[in-house]
């Protein structure tokens, strides 16, 4: 399951990081992880910039209400700026299971892609993502961003003319199980587009389900 948000960023803070990025230095991709064939990108290599820059994305999503309610976030791995300039590429690739994140453990559960330039600012460069035999494209507006499982195939297709910036990220939820959390995500929509045009009693009951479902799937 994959959830679009829109306006994680307002237009503001999407200059701020295009001008971060404009002034900062970037590097091959590939210093993360040498032995990686898949990878032709650049990755922000400045560590003010990069520190304002993380803080800056990292507020906004949690700041999302869509975002929390889809992600059940329990850590949130600080955004990365990527740059793909004409001609590169990221291959298809799984996202790692396990992340070493400021000295300390993390489970990708959940990735995201955040969109800082217009799609119209450069050809190519969709993020596609691979569910069963069926491929999926996402080239958002500025300030959107995508988030979607860590377990799926997925790439960014080559650039052709143009600049692709996004900042990159991933989400330990607080429930690991996708299914689990996907069904609690549309219980809990259920519950909030309809629980005015329920009886009070029966209301508070479907209340009663969704705590005790969190309360029994929280970090599963």
């Amino acid at each position: 399951m994959f959830k679009k948000l829109d306006q994680v960023l307002p237009a503001q803070q999407v200059a701020e990081l295009k001008q971060i990025a404009s002034n900062a230095q970037f590097v091959d991709g590939k210093i993360s992880n040498p032995h990686n064939k898949t990878k032709n990108n650049l990755h922000l290599n400045d560590q003010n910039a990069y520190q304002r820059s993380a803080q800056i994305m990292t507020q906004a999503l949690m700041g999302h209400e869509d975002f929390r309610n889809f992600a059940f976030p329990r850590q949130i791995a600080p955004p990365l700026i990527t740059r793909y300039d004409p001609g590169m590429n990221y291959g298809l690739h799984p996202d790692a299971a396990i992340m070493n994140i400021n000295n300390a453990i993390m489970r990708s559960d959940l990735s995201c892609t955040i969109f800082l330039n217009d799609p119209d600012s450069y050809e190519g460069g969709a993020l596609k993502i691979c569910l069963a035999d069926q491929d999926v494209r996402f080239k958002l507006s500025a300030g959107s961003a995508i988030v979607y499982p860590s377990t799926t195939l997925h790439e960014v297709e080559k650039v052709t003319s143009g600049d692709r910036l996004v900042g990159i990220t991933f989400i330990q939820s607080q429930i690991g199980d996708h299914a689990k959390r996907e069904l609690l995500y549309e219980l809990n929509e259920v519950a909030a587009l309809e629980g005015n045009n329920m009886a009070f009693e029966n209301f508070i009951r479907l209340q009663g389900v969704q705590q005790n479902l969190l309360r029994w799937w929280v970090n599963s």
